[in-house]
């Protein structure tokens, strides 16, 4: 290392809590991420004891004991509760990813579901489900080279001197667009009974949710935190900009792709659990940083955000329409797309991205 480069990272390593870019939360991130997870704890709650079979806390808490009647524990082990659990876990894993992909791009408009990352994802997983015949860990393995192999596409046509912002995003919408027409030739060439079952999965939905899919969205979330532990000093500094990275790293991208593998895993889990649940990447971030009002998005904060917004979600779509339900993801694409135009609105009132 030269002794300006040294000089470059003493210098910005003494400046990074002036910052606010320290690794301890602030008060304001510790009561966002405590009040989001209790209200969404809550939620999840009351939507275990909501459906064809009503139950009380009491019912619900007797049966988590290991009481209750058979039907009892049926309904909440079976059916409910790893619904809440999957939607939990979706929700933290999505807002996680988008945070983590708006905070190296510097840019609001970079989420897994506007540049493609969940249509990759999604493409995979059909492949496996309507070719392949697969499902289960078959179908998480095709949701996790989709997205991989979407990422690299992406990286590829939109590397320029580095991984602009805004060119990412407009390379990973034409990305998505061409993931679309895939997915619509897959549903054709299938059976109707085929195309039913995916047309419910690519909605993005938490029915028929078992064990399984509280697995791979758990060890997902748990994998994912031990892996921003160690790289979370990278993601810092890879907001100071390209060239001051350079400056103190000796690299511009290459410490960014660590993190961005963990983005994309924990997008591609998450939809192989529930499907591409759209904006919630997206909307989940920015709510963060606009209630703490601080440059930097925190990642615990996000990714508690997440899981209110799915289980809410969730909890509406059930209660509004019942006895029947609308799939989680229309009702988050209905509240998600306002909040896009509105940041394309400002990102192009600003002549930037946000």
């Amino acid at each position: 290392m030269t002794a300006e480069r040294s000089l470059a990272r003493d210098a910005v390593l003494l400046a990074v809590p002036r910052l606010g870019l320290s690794l301890r939360l602030s008060r304001r991130s510790i009561a966002l991420t405590v009040t989001s997870v209790a209200a969404a704890a809550i939620i999840a709650a009351v939507s275990i004891t909501i459906g064809e079979y009503p139950l009380t806390v009491a019912g619900v808490l007797r049966v988590l004991r290991g009481g209750g009647t058979l039907i009892e524990q049926d309904v909440v082990l079976d059916d409910r509760l790893p619904r809440a659990l999957t939607g939990l876990g979706v929700g933290a894993a999505f807002a996680l990813s988008g945070a983590i992909l708006q905070r190296l791009a510097a840019n609001p408009l970079v989420s897994p579901d506007v540049v493609g990352i969940n249509s990759g994802a999604a493409t995979g997983a059909l492949t496996v489900m309507l070719i392949l015949g697969g499902s289960g860990v078959e179908l998480t393995v095709g949701a996790l080279v989709g997205a991989a192999l979407t990422v690299l596409a992406i990286v590829l046509i939109a590397y320029r001197r580095g991984l602009l912002g805004f060119r990412l995003v407009l390379v990973g919408i034409g990305v998505a667009a061409l993931l679309s027409s895939a997915i619509s030739y897959l549903l054709t060439r299938s059976d109707v009974h085929q195309v039913q079952a995916a047309a419910g999965w690519l909605t993005g939905s938490l029915a028929n949710r078992s064990g399984t899919h509280v697995t791979i969205i758990g060890v997902t979330l748990t994998l994912a935190a031990m892996a921003l532990t160690v790289l979370g000093r990278d993601l810092r500094v890879q907001e100071l900009g390209n060239d001051l990275a350079r400056t103190l790293t000796g690299t511009r991208d290459a410490r960014r792709i660590p993190l961005l593998l963990v983005a994309v895993g924990l997008a591609a889990m998450a939809t192989a659990a529930a499907g591409p649940i759209g904006f919630v990447a997206l909307v989940a971030p920015q709510i963060t940083r606009r209630v703490l009002a601080e440059r930097q998005i925190g990642l615990a904060p996000s990714a508690a955000v997440g899981a209110l917004l799915v289980a809410g979600a969730d909890l509406v779509s059930r209660l509004i329409f019942a006895p029947d339900e609308m799939p989680v993801g229309v009702l988050t694409a209905v509240l998600g797309a306002p909040v896009l135009l509105v940041l394309l609105a400002r990102a192009h009132r600003i002549g930037a991205a946000g």
